[in-house]
């Protein structure tokens, strides 16, 4: 999926109200020959709701004794039910998306980090997508080089904080671009935390380092198996919200939450997976759970794909709570690997059986007549997903 529809999706996720940016550097990185353009991809096949892997749906507002494979126009998963639903393929704006009179409204900062001063990541890119390594099927041969990066840190908080406590918070993946700002993740947390429904958090959305998948900053960040990107992040990123915020986080796993949608998606459970001391909740929309780490790994070969192959169900049970979502027409092999480990529904199908089988707390959501990050789908159940995972 392109960084720039991305970015588009999750820049949804934040209020218009009071933002007030903090300017990046006015020195710029140099220009950079111009990207050679991948093909364009096919469209996705949709894969029946009860094809190969699919679990038995529970359909939202089926009628009783209804043998129908369609969900309720609007309607959510019961905010306090585990387990496998179907929702659409006719969605609405969930109403905790609305401004509404009365309700305290949170403040919206915005700053640059750039690479000069990170330790993490000085930055990659690369001009010509890869091709298949012949010695080696599962992963890409990729030319690479240096590409400084600037990002925007967009920072929601509640009216209701409370100054010097520690906050609990949610970290967005592929967040807006500086001076970018779309009301949907804010509109709802002023709505939810109204009604106490959520607790007065934080919302923290992270730009991505640039690119998308093999070779790029965001794939590198993104599709890497390990605890590097939250490293990154409670080092770099969190230390600057408190200072140029003036807020204080809360250090309590179990108080934080971390979002994304796509390769973000499978951050976000990397996150929690592999630095388990720092994050328990995950929100995952169209979750990249395939084969796209790179560089490659030997200890991890088949990338995301292998936390439903066989690292979640080998691992004793974490403390994550995930709620997670696919479309049926999401993904199928969008790029040259044919490695059997690129379709995003079965993926996520498989995730959802090994969570299953290991008994976490999991609500996983099949959109009918949807495709990759669907927008529609995010502004109807985030408020439903943010209330789940918080539970």
């Amino acid at each position: 999926m392109s960084n720039t529809r991305i970015s588009c999706l999750v820049a949804a996720a934040f209020v218009s109200l009071s933002v007030h940016a903090q300017a990046a550097p006015a020195t710029a990185p140099a220009a950079t020959p111009a990207a050679q353009m991948p093909a364009p991809r096919p469209a996705p096949p949709t894969r029946p709701a009860d094809g190969p892997g699919a679990p038995a749906w529970t359909v939202v507002g089926a009628q009783p004794g209804g043998t129908t494979l369609m969900g309720a126009r609007g309607g959510n998963p019961p905010p306090g039910a585990d387990g496998d639903f179907l929702i659409g393929p006719d969605y609405l704006p969930a109403k905790e998306l609305d401004v509404v009179d009365g309700v305290p409204r949170g403040s919206v900062t915005q700053f640059a980090l750039e690479s000069v001063n990170s330790k993490f990541y000085p930055g990659v890119a690369r001009d010509v997508f890869g091709s298949v390594d012949p010695n080696n099927p599962k992963t890409l041969i990729v030319q690479t080089r240096p590409q400084p990066w600037s990002r925007a840190i967009t920072v929601y908080v509640p009216q209701q904080y409370e100054r010097g406590t520690a906050a609990p918070f949610i970290v967005t993946h592929d967040g807006p671009r500086l001076y970018e700002n779309d009301p949907a993740l804010g509109r709802a947390l002023d709505n939810l935390i109204a009604q106490r429904r959520v607790p007065a958090m934080i919302a923290i959305s992270i730009q991505n380092g640039g690119g998308d998948a093999q070779g790029s900053q965001r794939g590198l960040e993104y599709d890497t198996m390990s605890g590097k990107l939250a490293e990154f992040i409670e080092a770099e990123v969190l230390p600057a919200v408190e200072k140029r915020v003036g807020v204080k986080l809360t250090k309590n796993p179990g108080q934080r939450a971390v979002m994304g949608c796509s390769s973000g998606a499978a951050a976000a459970l990397s996150m929690a997976w592999y630095r388990n001391d720092l994050y328990h909740r995950v929100i995952s929309y169209s979750g990249t759970y395939v084969n796209q780490q790179w560089p490659f790994n030997p200890q991890t070969p088949g990338g995301a794909w292998g936390y439903h192959e066989s690292i979640i169900a080998n691992a004793p049970v974490k403390p994550i709570r995930i709620w997670m979502h696919v479309g049926d027409a999401d993904l199928y092999n969008p790029n040259v690997m044919r490695d059997g480990m690129h379709d995003w529904v079965e993926a996520n199908h498989r995730m959802a059986a090994v969570l299953r089988s290991k008994g976490y707390h999991y609500q996983y959501v099949y959109a009918l007549g949807s495709g990759h990050c669907d927008k529609r789908v995010r502004e109807q159940t985030l408020p439903a997903a943010l209330e789940w995972v918080w539970r």
